[in-house]
């Protein structure tokens, strides 16, 4: 136990991500967590991060994480895939006397644990699919499982204008996982810059039983996903959301250090953007599941 850490305990907690897709991650870390308070940083004015280069992410995953450090947080969360697989060792040793949790290996996780036929299937960002993030924390837990992976680069800007259902989100989504799920992949990781599976589904090959939202925006189309597979699977596909796992990681190591907070009465959240709190506040409701006002969001430069 560090004891001068265990002074910093009624420090928040700091979240950031490219957008509002984070308030997910957020909204599990304030039901796993009701006495932390919690300081969140949404990027909207460069988002999406999903089509950018590892350079550029890790570029801006610097300066939101420098934006919250000089609130004095007492941990770090990447509520975000795609920074996360490209950054997150940069902030760690950027502030290595801070514990900084990413969301991809919590979701790896629970997605070796949810599988039952070791075959898995991510869909995430151009950028996380394309530099395997998944795949290798997948494949270090299970090493016999078969991963493979689709870029869905359209459900970021479709859950930012919150379009979560209806005809033209399903459409996309039987897009993207009809690959998945009725050619299916023959199996290894799919790295590839367009997200496309390697090669066409056996018929004695299984489908995936297991999918992995790997991006913090897709669990708000977690219906929609939901319906689409209903249609396309032949078995039971187990929908791996990674904010619970990632909540879970954090209380875990915020008492491995003592740093709970010790506050009886609930933790208050602040909630910041670099582009338009009107914006923010409209759509992060739906992502949060509670109701934000345009006065709750402050403007930020990084």
């Amino acid at each position: 136990m560090n004891a001068a850490l265990s002074d910093d305990s009624d420090r928040p907690i700091g979240v950031f991500d490219s957008g509002m897709g984070g308030l997910t991650v957020l909204s599990a870390l304030m039901a796993r967590l009701p006495h932390e308070d919690m300081l969140y940083l949404g990027d909207t004015a460069r988002l999406p991060y999903g089509t950018k280069s590892r350079r550029t992410v890790a570029r801006y995953a610097l300066q939101a994480a420098e934006k919250l450090v000089s609130m004095r947080v007492k941990a770090l969360v990447i509520a975000c895939n795609t920074a996360t697989a490209a950054a997150l060792d940069e902030v760690r040793a950027a502030w290595p006397q801070l514990s900084v949790l990413g969301v991809v290996e919590p979701g790896a996780a629970a997605a070796c644990a949810a599988t039952r036929n070791n075959r898995i299937a991510v869909i995430a960002t151009e950028s996380t699919i394309r530099g395997g993030a998944y795949q290798r924390a997948i494949q270090a837990i299970r090493p016999d499982s078969s991963v493979i992976g689709q870029s869905c680069s359209l459900f970021v800007p479709l859950a930012e204008e919150g379009w979560m259902d209806g005809p033209i989100v399903e459409a996309v989504a039987k897009r993207y996982l009809e690959p998945l799920f009725m050619s299916g992949a023959s199996g290894g990781q799919s790295g590839a810059a367009d997200g496309q599976p390697d090669a066409p589904n056996k018929p004695d090959i299984p489908q995936p039983d297991c999918l992995v939202l790997g991006c913090t925006h897709f669990p708000t189309l977690t219906a929609t996903i939901a319906k689409v597979l209903g249609d396309l699977s032949v078995g039971q596909v187990t929908i791996v959301d990674s904010a619970a796992t990632t909540a879970q990681a954090v209380k875990n190591k915020l008492r491995e250090l003592d740093l709970l907070n010790r506050q009886s009465q609930p933790g208050q959240a602040r909630f910041m953007t670099t582009d338009d709190e009107a914006r923010f506040a409209r759509i992060g409701s739906l992502f949060l599941g509670r109701q934000l006002e345009a006065g709750q969001v402050e403007l930020v430069n990084l």
